[in-house]
């Protein structure tokens, strides 16, 4: 028995590989698994439920054709496509989850987290991601024109790349001392993450205890998932072109 851990796909329309690499997957290692669970950033970006392009509708068709088979597919937003809502959960079949969820993996409780909140010394970012959260600017956002949020989806992600572009390494990764707390708030010595686009398992130690930290992949050129296997024996597949 085992259940699939993925984030970070980005799927965009000018991404054709990549997304035939998803619905790929879904058929073939996803469909051995217990449940699958999607943490963040599936999507590129996501500026409302009511975008219905071809390209949306076809990934939406193919989890819904899983999830109407009682495969359970757990999603939680990211930074990219955090205004998925309920219509997209409704069409999909998928179960959102909250941004800190703790859930038992075969007897052992395991936070999962998308990721960006832990980062927490890009402080423009979290100063943004405050602001983006909040449900009446969203609700501002969603009564734009499709093509306004478009184009002002596209602005933002040029700047957030002009932005990254400027940072150190370690600002763009995880604070520690931030990962230890919201470890000991949910009282959990496992975490998993995405965000970070740095694939590995990090164990450390804090006043005798034992915590890992395990940070899942992008999926740029390849895929990349975490299997969590019943017998504790967790490992990364990575899923070629």
């Amino acid at each position: 028995m085992s259940i699939i851990v993925i984030s970070d796909l980005h799927l965009q329309e000018n991404r054709p590989e990549i997304n035939e690499l998803f619905l790929k997957f879904l058929q073939t290692d996803a469909k051995h698994a217990e449940a699958l669970y999607i943490l963040g950033d599936f999507f590129e970006s996501w500026i409302g439920d009511d975008d219905d392009s071809a390209f949306h509708q076809s990934i939406i068709r193919a989890l819904k054709t899983e999830t109407n088979k009682g495969f359970p597919i757990y999603f939680m937003h990211g930074n990219r496509d955090f205004l998925i809502g309920k219509r997209f959960l409704k069409a999909t079949g998928c179960q959102l989850l909250p941004d800190e969820f703790v859930t038992d993996v075969y007897g052992t409780p395991t936070l999962m987290m998308h990721g960006d909140t832990l980062c927490t010394q890009d402080v423009k970012y979290i100063k943004f991601r405050k602001k983006a959260r909040n449900w009446f600017m969203q609700k501002l956002f969603l009564l734009k024109p499709l093509k306004v949020r478009q184009e002002m989806a596209k602005r933002y992600r040029e700047a957030s790349l002009a932005h990254v572009s400027t940072l150190p390494e370690y600002i763009m990764d995880v604070t520690e001392s931030e990962v230890l707390r919201v470890m000991q708030k949910h009282n959990v010595f496992s975490l998993i993450h995405g965000h970070t686009h740095r694939p590995r398992i990090h164990h450390f130690e804090s006043h005798g205890k034992q915590y890992v930290r395990t940070v899942l992949g992008a999926w740029h050129d390849k895929g990349n998932a975490l299997i969590l296997n019943s017998d504790g024996k967790n490992e990364f597949l990575e899923i070629p072109l």
